[in-house]
C-alpha cells in the first residue's frame, strides 16, 4: 500500500506515533495482565517499524 503524505502531513503522523509511542510504553509497563502485555509488545513492534519507514525511531524511544 502506498500513502501519498504532504511535508506537513508527514510530521504530523511522525510526531503523534511518537507521542503515541511514549504513552504505549507507559501502558506496557503499568499493565500487569500477560496477554495484554504481550499484545501491547506487538502493537510497538509495528509502531517502531513504521517510525523506522519515516525515518527513524527517535533515540529517547529506542530499548
Amino acid at each position: 500500500m502506498d500513502i501519498r503524505l504532504e511535508d506537513n502531513e508527514f510530521e504530523v503522523l511522525r510526531r503523534a506515533l511518537t507521542m503515541f509511542l511514549s504513552d504505549l510504553r507507559m501502558e506496557i509497563s503499568n499493565t500487569e495482565k500477560y496477554e495484554l502485555r504481550e499484545s501491547l509488545k506487538a502493537d510497538e513492534a509495528a509502531i517502531k517499524a513504521i517510525l523506522t519507514k519515516l525515518g527513524g525511531v527517535p533515540e529517547h524511544l529506542v530499548a
